[in-house]
């Protein structure tokens, strides 16, 4: 039994005695219809809806531009063309029409549509360089000038809209196309394949870095947006935080009169039978109990609190006069008006809650009014009708030489006052006055509520 034997340094041969493509070249083909195969399954998907560039945009003038210049761009490359292949190419008028309509009239289409487009001028493209083969002596071929402005003008749009793989695909099949037709092209004629491959290359990277450096500054905004909602909520949260901790002193009062009198009933009050004595030992257990929890909860909100909460009394109504009178040494023109509560007796009337927030409502104002309109005049009104607390505070411009300290606010103030008066159930009112200045009114309930609104 006869073998045969190959040497080592002889390539092996296929069946039909044609000699093998070396193992260099096998690699590099491979490598290129790998690529080639990529690129051909990123140009079949396009990388977003079918969207009109700067469709976005609010304003109807924006969003008809694109058209506009790919009309004039159309209407000035179809005769063009047209004339250009009939006159230097020899084509008759018919073909030479309709190849400039296929290469040109792809461009508004492009302007949603941006790869499907592509792909009608890539192939009439190619169908006009085949067809000018024959007859490009001494002419550019295989690519006409007007060929490269139209090709040119739409890769520009589509790499503003298709993604990195795209582009490059795009850029691989012109390349391809480019270098073969070279190939077939009459030797006198004057090579254009090079040019569009440099040409094409430099506009769609120019066009992929203007689309990067857009989307990254939509998302540097949408991530703006997104940290600005979560200041507001923290902010929020804190506010709230805030009040319970303030709120806590209060709360804490009426639950340690409520230990205090419920354990001295028995002492205080004859005749009581031993099921009432052990009733109001379950309400004082109960109310020492619930004062514990609050205890503990108030622990919680205040070492989230890095100052460790406020530790002085809590203010009311009684000590708005002094806080008007420091926002006058500060340069504001404040004047206070408290008509029906001028007395001790009608303040202690106030619940405490409704006490507080009517004072921290006046501290906002006025703090806003010296941030954003120094030197205006305002004026607090705090009155009282059968059952509610009326608080307003209106301020006019700001006065004649003053700058604002802030020129801009973060609503974080008006989030307090919001969930201040949303706490005991009153509503709230604020807004600019039409001759300049702003108004805040609040008003507040004393009637307890069930539950605040919302």
């Amino acid at each position: 039994m006869s073998t045969t034997s190959t040497a080592p340094d002889q390539e092996p041969r296929p069946p039909d005695g044609k000699a093998a493509p070396p193992g260099g070249l096998r690699r590099v083909l491979a490598t290129v219809l790998g690529g080639l195969r990529a690129a051909g399954a990123s140009l079949a998907a396009p990388a977003g809806p079918a969207e009109p560039l700067f469709g976005r945009s609010s304003r109807r003038w924006v969003r008809l531009v694109p058209y506009v210049i790919a009309l004039g761009f159309v209407a000035t490359l179809i005769p063009v063309t047209t004339q250009v292949l009939s006159n230097d190419y020899g084509v008759p008028g018919g073909l030479a029409g309709a190849l400039a309509v296929a290469q040109a009239a792809p461009l508004v289409l492009a302007v949603s549509r941006p790869l499907l487009a592509w792909g009608i001028v890539i192939v009439a493209d190619i169908v006009g360089a085949i067809v000018i083969q024959g007859s490009a002596s001494h002419h550019a071929a295989p690519w006409t000038p007007m060929v490269i402005v139209g090709y040119l003008a739409l890769c520009f749009v589509l790499s503003l809209r298709e993604g990195r793989r795209t582009v490059l695909g795009v850029w691989l099949v012109t390349v391809v196309s480019g270098l073969v037709l070279d190939m077939f092209r009459p030797s006198d004629s004057q090579a254009t394949s090079v040019l569009m491959i440099v040409l094409s290359g430099g506009v769609l990277l120019f066009g992929a870095l203007l689309r990067e450096r857009g989307e990254a500054q939509r998302r540097l905004v949408e991530q703006e947006t997104i940290n600005e909602a979560e200041r507001s909520r923290r902010t929020l949260l804190e506010e709230r935080a805030r009040i319970a901790r303030e709120l806590h002193d209060v709360v804490a009062h009426h639950m340690s009169v409520i230990t205090v009198q419920a354990d001295s009933a028995p002492y205080r009050l004859q005749g009581l039978t031993p099921e009432a004595c052990e009733e109001f030992g379950s309400i004082a257990a109960g109310a020492r109990e619930s004062l514990g929890e609050m205890r503990r909860l108030l622990a919680v909100l205040r070492s989230e609190d890095a100052s460790g909460g406020e530790r002085a009394p809590q203010p009311g109504l009684g000590r708005l006069q002094q806080l008007v009178e420091a926002t006058v040494r500060g340069g504001v023109p404040a004047e206070l008006s408290m008509p029906e509560l001028t007395l001790v007796g009608e303040l202690t009337d106030v619940p405490p809650a409704v006490d507080l927030s009517a004072y921290r409502i006046v501290q906002e104002a006025l703090a806003n009014v010296v941030r954003h309109a120094p030197g205006a005049r305002t004026q607090i009104s705090v009155s009282k009708d059968e059952d509610a607390l009326l608080v307003i505070v209106v301020n006019g411009p700001a006065g004649e030489h003053a700058s604002p300290v802030e020129t801009t606010g973060t609503g974080h103030g008006l989030i307090g006052m919001h969930e201040r008066v949303r706490l005991v159930g009153g509503t709230l009112d604020v807004g600019p006055l039409p001759g300049g200045g702003f108004r805040v009114a609040a008003r507040l309930p004393l009637a307890e509520s069930d539950s605040p609104s919302s």
